[in-house]
C-alpha cells in the first residue's frame, strides 16, 4: 500500500461493501433543485447502487433538457501524444508526472527524526541514569515509526495524511483531484455512486456492472480501456494544471496499470506510456474546457454535498 497522498478510482463489486459511508449514499434532492425536475428516480438508483438505473435516470434528465453535460463526451480516441503537447496545454513539469512524490513522506519522517533527535539531546542533560535511558527511549521512536511502516503501511499512511494537513495546499489538492475524477467520469457517461475527501479514504466511487465484468474477466477492449484511462488520469491532470508538482498520482497510476493488465489484447510498454500521456492530455483538455464547472464541483464537494447536489453543481455551472 502506498504511503503517498492516496486518491483512488474505485469500482465496487455489485455485492461488495461500499467504501463510502451509508449516510453519504442516501442522497436527497436539495431544496435548490431545478423547478419541475424530479430527482426521485436518480436518488433511488444511487441508494440501491444500481448503475443501469442511474444511467437511465440521467438519460431521462437529459431528454427533458436538464442533464446536458451528462455523457456529453462519449467518444474518446487514443492517438500518439508527446510531452510537448502536455506542456502546451498547461501541464507543469509534464516529464515528472509519473514520478511518485515523496514530499509528504519526507516532511513527516524529517519532522519525526528531527524532533526526536532534538529532544534526545536535551534529555541527555538529565542527571544520573535518566540522562541515558530517556534519550534512548526518545531515539527509539523513529525506529518504531519505521517498524510500523513496514508491518502496517496503512497506519503510517494515515499518520502522514494527518501530518500533511499542515501543508496549506493539501485540502485543495484533494478536492481538486477528486472533483476531476467525478467531473470527467460524468462527462464520459460513467455513473457515480459516491465520493470521499476524508484523509486516507480519498476516492470517487464508480459503479458500472458491465465494466466490472470486463475488468475482472480481463476482457477490457481498447475503447473501454481508453475511457477508464482518461477517468483514472483526471486527478493527476487536474493537479498538473494547477501545481508544479503532482502529489496524488500514485494510486491513480496503480489503477491505470490494473486496467491495462486487464485489457485484451495486451499492450506493450511503449503503448502503455503513450496511453498514459494521451489520457492525461484528454482529461486535462476536458478540465480546462470546463474550468468553471470544475471549480463549482470542487466547492460542492468541499462542503460535503451529496452526489445529486454535486451533479446539480455541474449542470448549473457555465462551461467556460
Amino acid at each position: 500500500m502506498s504511503v503517498f497522498l492516496s486518491s483512488s478510482l474505485v469500482f465496487s463489486l455489485y455485492k461488495s461493501n461500499v467504501l463510502a459511508k451509508p449516510s453519504k449514499l442516501l442522497v436527497r434532492a436539495s431544496s435548490s433543485a431545478a423547478p419541475g425536475i424530479d430527482f426521485t428516480t436518480l436518488e433511488s438508483a444511487i441508494a440501491k447502487k444500481d448503475s443501469d438505473a442511474v444511467k437511465e435516470a440521467l438519460d431521462q434528465l437529459t431528454e427533458v433538457g436538464w442533464a446536458k453535460k451528462w455523457s456529453s463526451q462519449p467518444y474518446v480516441s487514443r492517438r500518439t501524444t508527446s510531452l510537448r503537447e502536455l506542456t502546451s496545454l498547461g501541464i507543469k513539469n509534464a516529464e515528472n508526472l509519473a514520478i511518485p512524490s515523496v514530499r509528504n513522506d519526507a516532511a513527516f519522517l524529517f519532522t519525526v527524526v528531527g524532533t526526536t533527535g532534538f529532544l534526545g539531546v536535551i534529555a541527555g542533560q538529565l542527571p544520573g541514569d535518566w540522562g541515558f535511558f530517556v534519550p534512548y527511549l526518545i531515539g527509539s521512536i523513529s525506529l518504531v515509526v519505521l517498524a510500523v511502516g513496514s508491518i502496517s503501511p496503512g497506519l503510517l499512511q494515515a499518520a502522514i495524511g494527518g501530518f500533511s494537513l499542515f501543508f496549506p495546499d493539501y485540502q485543495d489538492r484533494i478536492a481538486r483531484h477528486e472533483a476531476a475524477h467525478f467531473l470527467v467520469a460524468y462527462l464520459l457517461g460513467l455513473p457515480i455512486l459516491g465520493y470521499s475527501l476524508d484523509i486516507g479514504k480519498e476516492n470517487v466511487n464508480l459503479i458500472d456492472k458491465r465494466l466490472e465484468k470486463l475488468i475482472y474477466s480481463g476482457q477490457l477492449d481498447a475503447k473501454e480501456l481508453d475511457r477508464l484511462a482518461v477517468v483514472a488520469m483526471a486527478g493527476l491532470a487536474a493537479e498538473g494544471l494547477q501545481y508544479d508538482k503532482v502529489i496524488g498520482q500514485s494510486a491513480d497510476l496503480f489503477s491505470l496499470q490494473r486496467f491495462i493488465n486487464r485489457s485484451k489484447p495486451p499492450i506493450g510498454k511503449d503503448q502503455q506510456q503513450n496511453l498514459t500521456r494521451w489520457a492525461v492530455l484528454f482529461a486535462a483538455s476536458l478540465i480546462k474546457n470546463n474550468r468553471a464547472v470544475h471549480e463549482a464541483l470542487i466547492s460542492a464537494m468541499s462542503n460535503k454535498a451529496t452526489v445529486i447536489q454535486c451533479i446539480e453543481a455541474i449542470e448549473k455551472a457555465e462551461s467556460v
